[in-house]
């Protein structure tokens, strides 16, 4: 087995994970802890699916039925954390203003979500991941 394909996601999951965290208390002025987790800028899942489609379009060619199958994938993510996430968010949202009164009501997170800028960032940090691994593990 090539090892650039189960290290790409890992090393791009890596990478992203702290940068996220990084802006996300640059924006908050404090260690962001809370806000780790879904949302926030770059998305990490779409910089993992793009990290893998760009690998094995630089390694085995936009022609690949991996390649397509790579890429499929990356918009069903990309569609889900724009739009799918971010209707969850603003569910929960009603339900805790709904629920603000009661005492057993446990919080729900309404950040859920990515923005088209969130998306546009992970996806680019992903290609360039994908490009970084490509020169580092090359055949």
């Amino acid at each position: 087995m090539d090892l650039a394909y189960l290290l790409t996601p890992l090393i791009t999951w890596i990478t992203v994970g702290p940068i996220k965290f990084l802006i996300n208390s640059a924006k908050a002025r404090k260690w962001a802890f809370n806000l780790v987790g879904n949302g926030g800028f770059p998305s990490n899942h779409s910089a993992v699916v793009s990290s893998m489609a760009t690998l094995i379009a630089l390694r085995e060619g936009v022609g690949h039925p991996a390649f397509g199958v790579a890429v499929t994938l990356c918009f069903i993510v990309v569609i889900d954390a724009n739009s799918l996430r971010q209707h969850v968010g603003k569910q929960a949202a009603a339900i805790n203003r709904l629920a603000k009164g009661g005492a057993e009501h446990h919080w729900l997170r309404e950040r859920m979500g990515h923005t088209v800028i969130e998306i546009g960032g992970g996806l680019c940090t992903g290609i360039a991941i994908g490009h970084l691994v490509f020169a580092l593990f090359a055949k």
